[in-house]
């Protein structure tokens, strides 16, 4: 492919910050600031930092959204396994009406992020009150935001929430790369090393990853709360047994018929990075949010890290990890 087939089309809503209401700008005069790399606001709101143009969807979510009891959330840090959770739970909540095997299934011809549309940078960043009943029941969406920003909203409802997190030196590397393909010349300046300095000091779109990981991972203790707690480093390691934990939590779990039948396998299969990065649908066109479908897939493994990062930057980051989780019994091998 020429180099200059790879730059990848920024989507309008990615980055435009002046759209906003009376009321968001209102708020956002009262939040902390700080300045991203190009010199562009970005504002803490309820614990992680925003650009106005997505804190205006988070507004525009908490003041529409209604939860119902079937409904599922996809919930992540970005560049954690976001793309194949989406289409590992769209394949096994509707295998009923999708058998993974079958020419026709959707992930065929959809990327995953059109079938599991997200919150905040898709739906209600296109619509204050985006229609939500042409979605197939029972509806399945996806966030970045932390947990204490969806829990006003599901606070009345039993529907349930996945997280995956990720290896934050594996986040980073991927982040930096998606980066550089969707936003090339934003960031043809902008080292690996400035990113490491980016996530050690915290102030970046959607961090800092510590207060996202442990919202979700206190809450997936206490057992009164529906939140399953995933981690893609035991997704890559044991993705039968996560797969089928997935299933149990979402209330579908495979009958011993299914797994006999190798069901698991399938979806599996289906859902793989070598099978959904070939597709001709994942390799042309746009997602959901305007984003070229090729742009979220990259390698999908794990400990890439090690290629990218220096020993300095990999020590930095394991101490900031460790000195932030500190006592609360999540550990990143």
């Amino acid at each position: 492919m020429e180099a200059s087939q790879n730059l990848l089309q920024t989507p309008q809503n990615f980055m435009k910050d002046d759209d906003v209401s009376q009321e968001c700008e209102n708020l956002i005069s009262s939040l902390p600031s700080e300045k991203d790399f190009m010199g562009r606001n970005l504002y803490n709101y309820q614990g992680s930092w925003y650009y106005p143009s997505r804190l205006q969807a988070i507004l525009n979510f908490q003041k529409d959204f209604k939860a119902r009891d079937t409904d599922i959330i996809l919930a992540s840090f970005p560049k954690s396994g976001t793309t194949w959770l989406k289409a590992l739970a769209f394949a096994v909540v509707h295998r009923n009406k999708y058998a993974p095997n079958l020419v026709s299934h959707p992930l065929l011809s959809n990327n995953p992020h059109n079938l599991v549309r997200f919150l905040e940078l898709d739906l209600y960043v296109k619509d204050q009150r985006p229609d939500l009943e042409e979605i197939p029941s029972p509806k399945i969406f996806a966030t970045h935001m932390p947990f204490q920003t969806l829990h006003e909203t599901l606070r009345d409802s039993p529907c349930k929430v996945v997280y995956v997190c990720r290896n934050i030196k594996d986040v980073l590397v991927s982040r930096w790369h998606f980066r550089s393909k969707v936003r090339n010349e934003l960031y043809s300046n902008y080292s690996l090393e400035d990113m490491v300095d980016e996530f050690i000091k915290g102030d970046y779109a959607f961090g800092p990853f510590d207060n996202q990981v442990l919202s979700y991972w206190k809450v997936s203790l206490v057992s009164s709360k529906p939140v399953l707690f995933m981690k893609y480093e035991e997704m890559i390691e044991k993705p039968e047994a996560q797969v089928m934990r997935l299933a149990d939590f979402l209330g579908c779990s495979f009958t011993e018929e299914e797994k006999q039948s190798g069901m698991v396998e399938k979806i599996l299969e289906l859902c793989s990075f070598g099978n959904l990065s070939n597709l001709e649908t994942n390799k042309t066109g746009t997602s959901a949010f305007g984003i070229a479908p090729h742009a979220f897939f990259r390698k999908g493994g794990v400990g890439d890290w090690k290629n990218h990062l220096s020993d300095d930057m990999a020590r930095k980051l394991d101490e900031m990890v460790e000195k932030k989780l500190r006592g609360s019994g999540l550990k990143f091998e």
